[in-house]
C-alpha cells in the first residue's frame, strides 16, 4: 500500500463507527495492481514475455494451478503494467502509437468465459486493439477474422493475448481457442490460464512453456489479507491472529479466504460492531463452501441468471425448492421473468453446478422428498457485492 492510499485510509478512518472503508478492497473478486506473495512467478512470467522487450513475439504458453492461487490476478497486474509502459515514450519497451506501424506487440487480455464463440474471441481481441467500434451483432464472423488478418498483415504488427480462465466451467476449452487463434500463427501468440494440469491437455496445444502457480503458503496468505484488511477495513478492526485463522482454515485459497474475511467484516459492519468478533470470524469462513464456487465466475453470468441468483439467496427455508423458489423469484418486482422461466435457469443453474439441489429432510410420507437448493458460492459476499454495482470491482 503506497503512501497516498494510507493517508486517505486514515481520513476515511475519521469515523470510528464504520467497519469497512471499502468494500471493493476486501473483495475476492477484486485484482491489485501489486500481486502479494507471486514473486517467483512474477519473475518466471517476465522471463517468458522477455521477448516482447525486443519487438518479438514469445512462445504460446501455460499458467496454471488450483483455483484462489492468483493466477488471473498475477497475468492480470503483469498485463496491464507492460500496457501502461508500452504507451508510455522512452520506457523499457519500445513504444508505438496505438493504431501505428510499429511492431512492438499489443497485449490483450480476453475472458474465455465470455468470448464463447469464435465471434466472440475475434471481437475482444479487435476491441481491445482498435480505436474504432466494432460491432457486436450484424457482421459475420468471417468478417471480423478478415478485420484481424487486415490490422496484422500490412504493418507487420503482432498480439500477444492472455485467455484468462480456460476449461474451466461456462468457458470455452483451450483446443478451441487455440484452433480459432492458429489462423494468424505467425503474427499473434497466447499464454493460457487455467486450472488443469498441462498432462491432460490434448497434444496438438499442449505450449511448450508452462508455468506453474502453486497454492499459498500460510504466512502469504496473512499478507494477502493483512494488506487487503489494511486498505478496505478501519483500523484494528480485525486482529492479526484472526487473520491467520482464516488463512490456515482457507489451505492456500485466497478466494475462499478472502470471500471469509468480507462475510466476517460484513457482518461484524451490519451489526454496528467496531471490530471483527469471533462470531463473525467463524459466521464468515462458515458463509463458505468448502469447495466453493469462483464468485467471479458468478458475477460473469448473464444478468439473467445473476437475478435469480440474488433473489435466490434472500428466501427463507421454505421457499428453497425448485417450484416454491421459482414463484417466489418471478413475483419479485426486481426480475422481469415468468415463473417457467426462472424455473428452467434454475435447473440450468443447477447442472452447472452453481447451485446444488438437495434431498429435504421434509417429507409428506408419499413419494420422492421434495428438493431444496443451496448456493455453491459465498451467499453474502455475492449479495453484497450484486447490490454494489456498478463499481471498480475486476473478475478473477
Amino acid at each position: 500500500m503506497d503512501l497516498t492510499t494510507r493517508i486517505r485510509r486514515r481520513q476515511r478512518s475519521g469515523d470510528d463507527s464504520q467497519l469497512v472503508l471499502d468494500y471493493d478492497a476486501i473483495s475476492p473478486v477484486a485484482h491489485l495492481r501489486e500481486p502479494t506473495g507471486r514473486g517467483s512467478v512474477l519473475e518466471r512470467l517476465l522471463d517468458y514475455v522477455d521477448p516482447v522487450f525486443d519487438d518479438r513475439l514469445p512462445r504460446n504458453a501455460y499458467v496454471w494451478g488450483p483455483p484462489g492461487t492468483g493466477k488471473s490476478a498475477v497475468v492480470t497486474a503483469l498485463f496491464a503494467r507492460l500496457g501502461r509502459l508500452r504507451s508510455l515514450s522512452g520506457s523499457v519497451i519500445h513504444t508505438s502509437t496505438r493504431g501505428g506501424t510499429g511492431v512492438t506487440p499489443d497485449l490483450v487480455s480476453v475472458d474465455a468465459r465470455h468470448a464463447d464463440s469464435d465471434f466472440g474471441l475475434y471481437r475482444a481481441i479487435l476491441d481491445a486493439v482498435l480505436e474504432e467500434f466494432v460491432p457486436e451483432h450484424g457482421v459475420s464472423t468471417e468478417t471480423l477474422h478478415a478485420r484481424l488478418s487486415e490490422y496484422l498483415a500490412p504493418y507487420d504488427r503482432r498480439i500477444l493475448v492472455a485467455l484468462d480462465h480456460v476449461g474451466e466451467p461456462d468457458a470455452r476449452r483451450l483446443v478451441e481457442l487455440a484452433s480459432a487463434l492458429d489462423t494468424v500463427p505467425d503474427s499473434l501468440s497466447w499464454v493460457a490460464v487455467g486450472r488443469a494440469s498441462p498432462s491432460t491437455l490434448p497434444e496438438a496445444v499442449r505450449p511448450p512453456d508452462r508455468i506453474e502457480v502453486p497454492a499459498y503458503r500460510e504466512h502469504a496468505l496473512v499478507d494477502i489479507l493483512t494488506a487487503r484488511a489494511s486498505a478496505g477495513l478501519a483500523r484494528r478492526a480485525v486482529e492479526h491472529e484472526q487473520l491467520r485463522q482464516i488463512a490456515s482454515w482457507a489451505d492456500g485459497n485466497a478466494h475462499d479466504a478472502l470471500s471469509a474475511l468480507f462475510a466476517a467484516a460484513h457482518a461484524a459492519d451490519s451489526a454496528g460492531a467496531s471490530r471483527v468478533r469471533e462470531r463473525d470470524l467463524w459466521d464468515g469462513m462458515n458463509a463458505v463452501p468448502r469447495p466453493s464456487v469462483s464468485l467471479g465466475r458468478v458475477l460473469a453470468l448473464p444478468d439473467s441468471r445473476q437475478q435469480v441468483l440474488r433473489r435466490l439467496v434472500t428466501l427463507g427455508e421454505e421457499g428453497t425448492s425448485v417450484s416454491a423458489a421459482a414463484d417466489a423469484i418471478a413475483g419479485s418486482p426486481a426480475v422481469d421473468l415468468s415463473a417457467g422461466t426462472v424455473q428452467r435457469l434454475i435447473y440450468e443453474l443447477a447442472n452447472d453446478g452453481i447451485v446444488e439441489r438437495v434431498a429435504s429432510d421434509r417429507s409428506n410420507g408419499a413419494g420422492r422428498p421434495p428438493s431444496r437448493l443451496e448456493p455453491q458460492f459465498p451467499t453474502a459476499v455475492f449479495r453484497q457485492l450484486y447490490d454494489i454495482q456498478p463499481s471498480s470491482i475486476a473478475e478473477a
